[in-house]
């Protein structure tokens, strides 16, 4: 359950905004694991709409996994994880996830899963993971060469 002063957040700003809304917007709250697959298989696309450096955003993974696109601003890992136009749309700030909105039916929900798989199943991330050190235990094995100047 969220801490206190955001439930008071909420409840005070936010939920008189969707209240007033002319646009069809549910808060759902927090889901469980067991709800997730198929409440982001449902969605229409998965807006995120982060204004920091996230370093990966597994949301976006989980969302990729359903088949479901994702609208996400460019920052932090965003530009690593969402394939502009297949997986989702890279936007630079509100105005163009609005557009991108209306672009979703472009994208094909079967490739999205399908990027998914490629890169980010569980067997894909253990072998990226044994390919990594491999590469490091062959780089420690190798001799380093020093060069001695001789005068």
């Amino acid at each position: 359950m969220p801490p206190r002063s955001t439930r008071k957040y909420f409840k005070s700003t936010i939920e008189p905004l969707l209240a007033e809304s002319k646009t069809s917007v549910e808060f759902v709250g927090e889901i469980n694991e067991q709800q997730k697959p198929e409440f982001l298989s449902g969605a229409k696309a998965l807006l995120f709409p982060i204004d920091w450096s996230e370093p990966f955003g597994l949301v976006m993974i989980e969302a990729m996994a359903c088949g479901t696109p994702v609208i996400a601003f460019n920052r932090g890992s965003v530009p690593e994880v969402i394939d502009h136009g297949v997986t989702g749309y890279i936007c630079e700030g509100v105005q163009g996830a609005v557009g991108a909105l209306q672009r979703l039916d472009e994208l094909s929900r079967t490739e999205i899963r399908a990027q998914f798989e490629r890169r980010f199943s569980a067997r894909t991330m253990a072998l990226n993971y044994v390919d990594a050190s491999t590469a490091l235990l062959q780089a420690v094995k190798r001799p380093v060469l020093r060069r001695v100047a001789v005068s």
